[in-house]
C-alpha cells in the first residue's frame, strides 16, 4: 500500500502485490504528464500506471478508478465532493490496508475499500460538509447495514 508523499518514490515494478492510491496530481507526477491530461483521460492514465508499475492503481476522484496491470478496471461512484478533504485519503488507505490484512487480493481490497469509503462519507455527511474524522467513524455502520 503506497499513498500520499510516498507515491513520489515509486519507480518501477514491485516484488509483492501493491496498491497505489494517487489523486490526479500525484498520478501526473508519477507518469511525467500534465494533471490536466490525467483529468481529461483518467481511464487511459490509470491503466498506463497499473501496467507500468505492475500494481493495482486506485485513482481517487469524483469517480474512483481501480485498475489492474492487465487493464481491467472497476469504477466506484459512491461518495461526495466533500470527500476531497484533508485526511480522507488516509482513511481510505486504512480501509484498504485492513482489507488487505483480512486476506482480500489487492484489486478487491481497493475496490471494496473505495466503495465503503464513499458510502461512509455519504452516511457521515448528513447532507453537508464533512471532515476525515467523520468518515473514519462511519465504516462500521456501513458494513453492518450490508450484513
Amino acid at each position: 500500500m503506497v499513498d500520499a508523499d510516498a507515491l513520489a518514490l515509486v519507480d518501477g515494478p514491485f516484488a509483492v502485490p501493491t496498491v497505489l492510491t494517487p489523486h490526479a496530481g500525484e498520478l501526473a507526477a508519477m507518469l511525467g504528464v500534465d494533471r490536466a491530461d490525467v483529468e481529461a483521460r483518467p481511464l487511459a492514465h490509470v491503466r498506463s500506471a497499473a501496467e507500468r508499475f505492475d500494481a493495482v492503481v486506485l485513482l481517487k476522484g469524483r469517480h474512483t478508478l481501480v485498475a489492474r496491470p492487465d487493464g481491467r478496471v472497476r469504477v466506484t461512484t459512491t461518495g461526495l465532493p466533500w470527500l476531497a478533504t484533508a485526511g480522507a485519503g488516509d482513511v481510505l488507505a486504512g480501509l484498504i490496508g485492513a482489507l488487505l490484512a483480512a486476506g482480500l487480493d489487492p484489486r478487491d481490497a481497493a475496490a471494496v475499500g473505495s466503495r465503503v469509503h464513499g458510502a461512509a462519507a455519504t452516511a457521515a455527511s448528513g447532507g453537508g460538509p464533512i471532515v476525515a474524522g467523520d468518515v473514519a467513524h462511519a465504516p462500521g455502520g456501513v458494513l453492518r447495514s450490508l450484513l
